[in-house]
């Protein structure tokens, strides 16, 4: 099956999702592997969206008690990532049905994409990327892991490619 295409690299100022694990990863764990896409979020090359109900989850996720994060903390991770979003509202009628996530928790984050133009959704999920391969899906976004937005990231010696909007 088909999957969104994405160039590379990509062009400045695509717009992404960041599912909660995601952000976590950039902004909590502070993942080495990944400072290259944190990067790229913080210089605004790639352009997170988002809506109420996923940062309500980011903040209540940064409050479980197993990550050891203080109120202040907790506080300045989503501050840190709502600065860097551009919020969208869902969109009434939706453009499409999706199919359903099993974990109802995700589905949020599909209805997202669809909703914003985003380009790509970033997940480890599996579940989650296996629905990449779904034509409805497939036809409109690409769902990937971090790792794999992040190899197609422009080099240091790429001239930054503007989106155009249509």
């Amino acid at each position: 099956m088909a999957t969104y295409p994405l160039a590379a690299p990509l062009p400045h100022g695509l717009p992404v999702v960041l599912d909660t694990n995601v952000v976590l990863s950039l902004w909590m764990f502070e993942d080495p592997g990944l400072i290259p896409l944190r990067a790229a979020v913080e210089s605004g090359a790639l352009c997170p969206v988002s809506r109420a109900d996923c940062l309500d989850e980011l903040a209540r996720v940064l409050a479980y008690p197993q990550f050891k994060q203080t109120p202040e903390r907790q506080a300045e991770i989503a501050a840190a990532y709502r600065a860097r979003c551009i919020l969208v509202e869902p969109a009434d009628p939706p453009a499409c049905e999706l199919p359903n996530c099993l974990d109802r928790d995700d589905q949020k984050f599909l209805e997202l994409a669809r909703d914003s133009g985003a380009q790509a959704l970033l997940s480890r999920d599996k579940l989650v990327l296996k629905l990449g391969r779904r034509p409805v899906i497939a036809a409109r976004f690409a769902i990937l892991p971090p790792e794999k937005l992040q190899s197609l990231l422009p080099g240091p010696g790429d001239a930054p490619q503007e989106i155009n909007a249509a």
